[in-house]
């Protein structure tokens, strides 16, 4: 391919916008990752099988996330970058269909699909974009990739608790390698070697990945009222748990979560502070992992005897939910979610009691938490209207 060809593959800063059917079409494979993670720790409600998820979901996060800039890159309607894409949805297929027992005997299928999606994605982009200093930044991504791939393929085969040392350590090692642009030695560190995608088109898709979590917590919802029938408590329990799931809807929009976009945009440092927002993004998303848990515990057994396993998943899910919103709030406006904060508080505080009460109050209680974020929120709108201009990271808002 010439650099000319490759220069049509790569996307022009005007072009990008919003998602497009391809991108839309690859988010779909996550629905099923995320049900699958929510399965893992269903499976293994103790705090080492919460850890193993969180590892699995920092993986397959990584894939989503690692795709989702090459899309924001390159242009979707080219047929190369079409066949990337699907050939990701495949290798992603495979890789949720591990998930529920990869710390037992789907281990080496997990890590071999995970990393064949990784290098297989970069060595692709070094030979598509021959003579584009993307292709340096993919040059990077296979070697750092390539070297995470040791403790990966050796944790594979290794015992559980091993394992979950050397998964562990392979996903500090890339996150922090693409937080720093994949260093080597003896090479000058890539500094805007990639497009400068737009902070609306970043947001957006972050936007998408959450949706897609809370659609799996509508799915656990709607699945365990299924498997359960509709007596009465079974039907309460559907109600209270999907009013949680509505509430943090509303509480995720309300300002941060609109005004994201404009905040990337306004920064001085658009690249990191995009990175960063989708970290925020990632711990709602493990606060949306955890919660459709919940869900289903307490649609299963709603007045059931009280377990701390329930309560700690019921409770604690919603408090990662609240904990990333609160960083997400202060990425764009450089200051605490006061709302959020006390949230976390009444949850902490909540969390004894509720070790005594069946699954049906903790939901009730964490959905009132939300509650009074939200009537706080409103009644704060009605006293300080939002500015005509969504604020930067650097001027300060409500939220």
């Amino acid at each position: 391919m010439t650099t000319s060809g490759s220069n049509r593959l790569v996307r022009k800063l005007e072009d990008i916008a919003r998602a497009s059917f391809l991108e839309l079409f690859f988010d779909v494979v996550f629905v099923f990752a995320l049900r699958a993670l929510a399965q893992q720790l269903l499976n293994n409600l103790t705090w080492s099988g919460a850890f193993q998820t969180l590892v699995l979901l920092l993986a397959i996060g990584w894939v989503w996330a690692l795709t989702a800039r090459v899309t924001g890159e390159l242009n979707p309607r080219r047929p190369p970058v079409q066949l990337l894409v699907l050939a990701t949805m495949v290798g992603a297929l495979v890789l949720s269909a591990a998930v529920p027992e990869a710390f037992g005997k789907t281990g080496l299928i997990f890590a071999v699909s995970y990393l064949a999606i990784q290098i297989g994605r970069s060595l692709f982009l070094v030979v598509l974009l021959r003579g584009q200093e993307l292709q340096h930044v993919a040059g990077r991504a296979v070697i750092w990739h390539a070297a995470t791939g040791v403790p990966w393929l050796a944790g594979a085969v290794a015992s559980s608790g091993v394992r979950t040392a050397l998964w562990t350590l392979a996903v500090v090692l890339i996150y922090v390698a693409r937080w720093f642009s994949y260093p080597l030695p003896r090479l000058s560190r890539l500094a805007g070697a990639q497009v400068p995608v737009s902070g609306e088109y970043l947001a957006d898709r972050n936007r998408a990945l959450f949706v897609i979590a809370l659609g799996e917590v509508i799915l656990a919802i709607g699945s365990s009222l299924t498997g359960r029938g509709f007596a009465t408590d079974e039907t309460v329990a559907f109600v209270v748990t999907f009013a949680v799931a509505a509430l943090v809807w509303r509480i995720y929009i309300f300002r941060a979560g609109e005004d994201v976009g404009p905040a990337i945009q306004a920064s001085a440092a658009p690249d990191r502070l995009g990175i960063l927002v989708a970290y925020a993004h990632l711990v709602m998303i493990a606060g949306l992992v955890v919660g459709s848990v919940g869900a289903e515990l307490v649609i299963d057994d709603p007045l059931g005897r009280p377990r701390a396993t329930a309560t700690v998943t019921i409770l604690g899910g919603t408090a990662l939910f609240l904990a990333g919103r609160t960083l997400l709030s202060y990425l764009v406006f450089s200051r605490h979610y006061r709302s959020c904060v006390i949230g976390l508080l009444a949850l902490a505080c909540l969390l004894p009691p509720m070790l005594f009460l069946p699954p049906l109050v903790n939901a009730f209680a964490a959905g009132a938490v939300l509650a009074g974020i939200v009537i706080a929120d409103n009644i704060r709108v009605r006293r300080h209207p939002a500015p005509i201009s969504p604020p930067g990271p650097h001027r300060p808002s409500n939220t």
